[in-house]
Parts: C-alpha cells; structure tokens; sequence
C-alpha cells in the first residue's frame, strides 16, 4: 500500500477486461472534514430555530436529517475529492464513468471506499514485421497500370451519364425508361406507401420486387395492367414478405435512353477538352491516380490486418461502445447524403439499433485494435509529429472560418489538436510500415 496524500492511502487491483479497483482509505481526520462540510451545506438547506443559514451545529443538522443522509453526502464530497487526486498521483489512464462504492462508514474511523473503472488497455504485440514484409513485397508486384480497354470503358460510362431520354410510341422495353403511376393492394386494401405517380423506372435494373419489371415491359403509354406478385421471403417489411399482393399499373410515358457518341464534339460538349485525345489522356491520367490510392489502401488495409492479427489486448466494454457509436454517427452522415435517416434505415432492414451494434461489433474491436496497433508501433519506433507541425496542420482547418473567433466558438481546440497530432502520427506509422522491406 502506498501512501499518494497525506491521510490517503490507495490500493490498485487489475480486473479482467482492462478495468481496475481502487481501493481508496481516507484517515479519520481528514474524512470528518467532509462530515463537517456536508453538515455545513445541509445547515444552508434547511431551517434551525436560533441559527444563520450555514451556522447552525453538525449534531443540530444531524439530528434534523439524519446521520445515515448526512454521511452519504459527506462520503460523496470525500469520493468526488480524494478520487481524482488518486488518479493523478497513480497515473491512472481512466476511460468512461467510475463506479463508486463506500465500504467503510463510520463515526471515529478512516473512511473506505472503492471505485471500478476503465482503463487505457495494456497492449502487447506479437512480431508483426514478417508479415508487414510479405505484404510489401506482393503489392511491389502491382501497378496502377491502365489498359486501353479501361479508358474505353469509363468514356462509355461518361457518355451514359449524359444519356438523353426521348419519348416514344412503342411498346416499353429493357433498358427504357417509363414514367408510370402503380398501386399496391393486399386482400384489397391498399398497403401503407404502397402507391405513388409519375414514378420513373429503368426497365431492366431490378429495383423493384422480382416479376414486377417483367409485366410492365410490353406495355405501351396510357395502359393500365393489373397483375398479382408475390412478396419475397426475405422482403423487409414482415406483413407483406412471403404474401401477395395485387398491383395496378399505368404506364405514362415510354422513353428510351440514347448516350451520346463519344467523339471530338462530345469532348468539347463538357467545357473542358479540345478534343476526344485531350479528353482521354485526362481520363487515362484520372484512373491511374484512383488505382494507385486503390492499391495504396489496399496495401495499407492487408498491413493493418497483420497488426490487427498480431496484437494482444484486452478490450474495456466502453471502448467499444464509443467506437460503435462513432460508426453509426459516421453512418448517419452517409445516409443524409442519400436523404435516409438512420431510423428510415432501420425500418428497411427490419432491425433495432441494438441488432445492428451486435452485428458491427466485430468491425467495432478491429478498429479499436488497429488504433491501438498503430499507437503501440509509433511508441516502439519512437515516432513523433512536432508540435508546429500540428499547428500548422490545424491551421488549414481554422483557415475554413473568416475569423479566428468563430473557430474558437465551435471547435474545440484541444479535441482538435489531438485528432490532428493522431491522424498525422498514424500516417507517419503508415508510411514507415509502407517502406519495411
């Protein structure tokens, strides 16, 4: 037992899944301070014949709350006091919330109590640099070569990313687009969202239940078709999946979709090209920088994956739930950039944010590793960002607001320092595992 303040003294006991237990003794003469204190804030609260506010006697307010009410707030003052200092003194790494239990409580003896909380995990790494080196010298292999056929190939897809839609009179086929209103019944009542108008459909692409596309194509603009289907077994939502359901369709308009030809004047169509070889030579040297980073990512993920396989660490609940936490918050981002809200999403899939977080947690501990893998190879190798280098880096996301106030008001400066030295630490790390041959 070591002594951390005078009149305090601590115990620590490792507990499995990286939490500890304090075991924290306050000496009487420092605990009945608190006692008094707590007599003095009760004696501000309450109304004692014949004293101030905040005068009155400890035995007075003892005996007008309790002894058992006015020990708990004292032990409480006396926990949210010493703790911290213990925390310092012991250099405890605490992540999350402690949990705080009083032991020992009594008038004339040392006050005990004990806390459980999370730690920083102790992490321990088996040899990684095979493994590192085996991946290095595979991705030396590859390239970002493109072929002739990929430049091909992707100027076709520009083209149809300007296709033209012209209306026809025929009857609709695969790959058309029809503009058609539908309504969806199930034993005659109509299904909740299950009608809309003016609903545009590429034919061909499976976007709706299967055997519906397939009864709209032959249909010409301004019929109507009534048709049953059957709802997938696995369909998301649970009162329509494995049942049928009757449709009614109207196609509006048939119009099929034509891409441009791919040549001089298509190029100078986008503003930028003064021909077709200027345009592919852009478009060449486009896709060779995306399949360089491909492949930089590709090779950065199977050496973090070696990390990942080769590291020891016991991982505290609480991590892994900011972790997943973090990955729904990310999530919900994605999704409003497609207009979803993350409970619409749960609605689709059929699942509760409980489900979803048991099925990422396995993404969630490997993410959790592959920080702390990174974190323990820079500590090894001793490599470290200096702090103007840090700054400057802050800098250029400080420089996105017109005055150094406004950051001030919505960022906060120190989380930001730290996500920045963080993120600038592990590409150095990155780019040292990179280099290991």
């Amino acid at each position: 037992m070591t002594v951390v303040f005078i009149m305090i003294n601590s115990e620590i006991k490792k507990l499995p899944e990286s939490e500890i237990e304090v075991v924290v003794t306050v000496s009487w003469d420092e605990w009945k301070k608190y006692i008094d204190q707590a007599a003095k804030d009760y004696s501000k609260e309450i109304k004692i014949q014949g004293f101030r506010a905040g005068f009155a006697p400890r035995d007075m307010v003892e005996k007008k709350v309790g002894t058992a009410a006015l020990f708990d707030a004292a032990a409480q003052k006396a926990v949210q006091a010493t703790f911290p200092k213990v925390v310092v003194e012991k250099k405890i790494e605490a992540i999350g919330k402690p949990k705080a239990e009083i032991v020992k409580l009594a008038e004339g003896n040392d006050l005990e109590y004990k806390v459980v909380v999370s730690v920083i995990p102790e992490v321990s790494m088996k040899s990684w640099k095979s493994g590192v080196e085996k991946v290095n010298k595979e991705y030396s292999k590859k390239n970002a070569e493109v072929t002739a056929q990929d430049v091909e190939k992707e100027l076709a897809e520009i083209a149809k990313s300007r296709v033209q839609h012209i209306t026809v009179e025929r009857e609709a086929q695969d790959g058309d687009n029809v503009i058609l209103s539908f309504v969806v019944k199930k034993d005659g009542v109509p299904i909740e969202n299950g009608s809309s108008k003016s609903h545009p459909m590429i034919l061909g692409r499976g976007v709706f239940i299967p055997g519906f596309e397939e009864q709209v194509v032959g249909m010409k603009a301004g019929e109507v078709k009534e048709f049953e289907l059957t709802f997938p077994k696995d369909y998301h939502q649970k009162g329509l999946a494995g049942n049928p359901a009757q449709f009614t369709v109207t196609v509006e308009t048939v119009q099929e979709r034509k891409s441009p030809e791919v040549t001089d004047e298509f190029a100078r169509s986008l503003g930028k090209f003064k021909d077709l070889a200027e345009m592919r030579k852009n478009v060449t040297e486009g896709m060779e920088e995306e399949k360089k980073i491909e492949l930089k990512e590709k090779r950065r993920g199977a050496i973090i994956d070696v990390l990942v396989e080769n590291t020891i660490v016991e991982i505290p609940h609480i991590l892994i739930h900011e972790e997943l936490h973090k990955m729904i918050g990310e999530f919900e981002m994605q999704l409003q950039g497609m207009n979803i809200t993350f409970e619409q999403y749960l609605k689709q899939i059929g699942k509760t944010i409980d489900e979803l977080e048991k099925e990422w947690e396995p993404q969630a501990i490997k993410r959790i590793k592959a920080a702390l893998a990174l974190e323990e190879v820079a500590k090894e190798r001793e490599i470290e960002v200096a702090s103007e280098e840090v700054e400057a880096e802050m800098n250029k996301t400080l420089a996105q607001y017109k005055k150094i106030q406004d950051a001030e008001k919505n960022i906060d400066l120190g989380k930001l320092y730290n996500y920045v030295k963080g993120t600038m630490v592990n590409e150095k790390v990155l780019e040292y595992l990179e280099n290991i041959k």
